[in-house]
């Protein structure tokens, strides 16, 4: 075709090189149509062949896949392997997919992140166990039906029921105008009680006495002891002794080693509290105790009895705390007694 061309005139090769190179091009372009059925943009069929259509060879078409995929839908009783599975199977692996999804999130989150998930969580949870711990009570606070302080007395027996807890008692609704303070000193005698939730939960119901009412202070203050140990202990005396704290020991004029007289009101599973003509009781540990030792094993209980009179002697005074210990062994190197309270 070249060395026709030469042949030719100028006007003539340049007309046969242009309509060459546009046979070219069009031979590369494949146009694109439209599916009549689905609408979907497929490739026309590639046929090989002198290309005026006898005898061409069609090497692809779309309408093979489209065919293939038909057939396979049309199939009765076939079914792809999700859509076999039991449904409780798919629920377990969706199930199981999300939890690694959200378990993988979290091994890649940075570490103030996770520290900042971490705290609103606590925070969550410090909020609901507030409002688990919530007692509904059975008069509202400011109803008018409640009693007044002045209306009560020591000695009375009122049912009560818990409110909250903290580490040093319960507050105890009886129905007055504030709540009552059960001390946990003020619980059982069994036993020694460390916290109040041993015995107490909020929402139980409990019968208390009265002990001490101040009305000016609205403050009240409950027991559950039973009324032989009240009365042993003269619990319900020991507010109006301590009313007249001027003709009492102060704690400025007890020292280290001073040999004082008591007696003991109260006994624990760690020693006692003995009354000995103070602003405060002093305590006296069952080790500090000269039979200590000779039953092993033994309860302070079995050789520390409530209404004992014994002689104690100054271990440490603390006055901030308001507190004295006591040792009913005598300190080595000390002169005859200096101090004796006498108690009827």
């Amino acid at each position: 075709m070249v060395a026709s061309a030469l042949s030719l005139p100028s006007h003539a090769a340049v007309f046969l090189l242009l309509i060459g190179r546009r046979m070219v091009t069009s031979a590369f372009q494949i146009p694109i149509m439209r599916h009549p059925a689905t609408n979907n943009a497929v490739c026309p069929p590639i046929r090989m062949g002198d290309g005026d259509g006898a005898g061409d060879v069609v090497l692809y078409s779309d309408d093979d896949v489209l065919l293939t995929a038909e057939r396979k839908n049309s199939r009765p009783g076939m079914m792809s392997r999700w859509d076999s599975l039991n449904p409780k199977i798919k629920s377990r692996i969706v199930k199981e997919a999300h939890e690694r999804a959200i378990r993988n999130k979290k091994r890649r989150e940075p570490a103030s992140e996770k520290k900042r998930r971490l705290y609103d969580q606590y925070r969550e949870m410090q909020v609901q166990s507030k409002r688990d711990l919530r007692v509904e009570r059975a008069t509202p606070v400011n109803s008018k039906s409640r009693a007044k302080l002045l209306e009560i007395s020591p000695g009375d027996v009122r049912p009560g029921r818990v409110i909250s807890l903290t580490r040093f008692g319960a507050y105890v609704d009886v129905n007055t105008e504030v709540d009552g303070l059960l001390h946990v000193s003020q619980i059982t005698r069994d036993e020694f009680v460390d916290h109040p939730r041993r015995y107490l939960s909020p929402g139980d119901e409990v019968e208390v006495r009265v002990v001490r009412i101040d009305p000016e202070t609205k403050k009240l203050q409950l027991t559950m002891l039973p009324e032989e140990v009240l009365e042993e202990e003269n619990v319900m005396n020991k507010h109006a002794e301590n009313e007249g704290e001027d003709d009492r020991i102060q704690l400025d004029e007890i020292e280290v080693d001073d040999e004082l007289w008591g007696e003991i009101r109260r006994v624990t599973d760690y020693g006692a509290y003995v009354e000995i003509g103070a602003v405060c009781r002093g305590f006296l540990h069952f080790m500090d105790h000269p039979v200590f030792g000779e039953v092993k094993g033994s309860h302070p209980r079995e050789y520390m009895r409530v209404g004992d009179r014994v002689r104690v002697w100054v271990l440490d005074v603390e006055r901030t705390q308001k507190r004295i210990k006591l040792t009913a062994n005598r300190p080595a190197g000390l002169p005859g007694p200096r101090r004796e309270v006498k108690w009827i």
